[in-house]
């Protein structure tokens, strides 16, 4: 299928818009804090009609608060009904295959159809990190991604072959009958040819690379339909702050813009106030062309929706996943507010008031 015939097909349908949640450490707040406001953010989303809801894993991060997807997945499903909730993503090289996939077989058991099992092949922090992460440490674990995701989805559909030497544990995951959709995520051709070849869906990283149409493009044109996808299907993830106002909406994305601006100059930080995170930019010659290499759909309610349709349609993509990082939690939670009724998502629930716990101070 080509890129333009996907984003004709595409735009038969009303275009799903999702949640991908980093769960970020505001500067000044407890990381425990920014745990509940993932928990309080999930319930608004639920309650404003987004489809589906993931969460991130990063590791040893003073920006970032989610080295467990699988523990807020469990929290968030608990605390919602409706909506679709899972991983973005689970850094499978981490981990033994058989693990993540009893792990996600049981949440599938928990909350049946509503669990996604979102794959990544980053560390998800520094290599310092990344080795400690390792259970034996006598060399570095071998990049062998491809045969540790086979394995996986041998567990999940119970189609290892006759002679694997764990074949039969696949009958014994605990949530059968029950079992995670999984999706492959990257940001490269790589993760797409993958993604292509084993017949799955494809999440793409524009967030963290804004070129990513014609590898999407490359995903669909090499799509091998699978026993479980017939057809290839694209969610694109992308930055998004949205206000009252443009001029308020760039505000707050000043806090975003410095922290990554710092990230990319090898210096993790907490999510920087507006106030700091202004004067940290206004002290550069030219701030808005900082070189922070990524996209962000800044704006007020409707020209954010007119931004993630067009980047959508880049992709031929028919489902958006939201990411917004702000150091109030409040202002997440309005923007995502504003993003859901200028898609009219809001129709079949009221919103649900924050909890004093998710938003109180350290």
């Amino acid at each position: 299928m080509s890129s333009a015939s996907a984003s004709s097909s595409s735009s038969h349908a009303p275009l799903r818009v999702s949640v991908l949640d980093q769960t970020p450490v505001p500067d000044g707040i407890r990381s425990a804090v920014a745990l509940r406001n993932s928990i309080d953010l999930a319930r608004h989303a639920e309650a404003l009609g987004f489809h589906r809801y993931w969460v991130a894993e990063h590791h040893g991060s003073p920006m970032i608060a989610g080295p467990s997807p699988e523990v807020l997945i469990a929290a968030i499903a608990s605390v919602t009904a409706r909506m679709r909730v899972g991983s973005g993503g689970v850094m499978l090289p981490h981990y033994s295959a058989l693990k993540v996939a009893e792990n996600f077989s049981a949440l599938a058991g928990l909350f049946p159809n509503r669990i996604d099992l979102g794959l990544g092949r980053a560390a998800g922090t520094d290599p310092e990190t990344a080795f400690a992460l390792q259970r034996d440490r006598r060399q570095r674990s071998p990049d062998d991604f491809p045969k540790q995701l086979d394995e996986l989805l041998g567990y999940l559909y119970d189609r290892l072959p006759r002679d694997h030497p764990f074949r039969r544990l696949s009958a014994l995951l605990p949530g059968s009958p029950e079992r995670p959709e999984p999706w492959l995520l990257g940001s490269s051709h790589q993760s797409a040819m993958w993604a292509a070849e084993l017949g799955l869906p494809y999440a793409f990283a524009d967030f963290i690379n804004p070129a990513g149409a014609e590898i999407a493009a490359l995903y669909r044109d090499q799509f091998t339909p699978s026993a479980e996808l017939a057809k290839p299907r694209v969610m694109v993830a992308v930055s998004a702050i949205s206000a009252d106002t443009g001029e308020e909406a760039e505000r707050l994305a000043s806090s975003m813009r410095m922290a990554i601006t710092l990230l990319r100059a090898g210096s993790s930080i907490a999510i920087p106030t507006v106030k700091t995170a202004l004067a940290f930019l206004g002290a550069h010659a030219s701030p808005q062309s900082l070189p922070m290499g990524r996209r962000a759909v800044v704006g007020d309610a409707q020209s954010v929706r007119r931004g993630l349709e067009e980047v959508a349609r880049e992709y031929g993509a028919e489902e958006v996943m939201v990411v917004t990082i702000t150091h109030d939690h409040a202002a997440r939670l309005h923007s995502y507010r504003l993003i859901a009724n200028a898609f009219a998502l809001g129709q079949r629930a009221t919103v649900i008031a924050p909890s004093a716990r998710a938003t109180q101070a350290a």
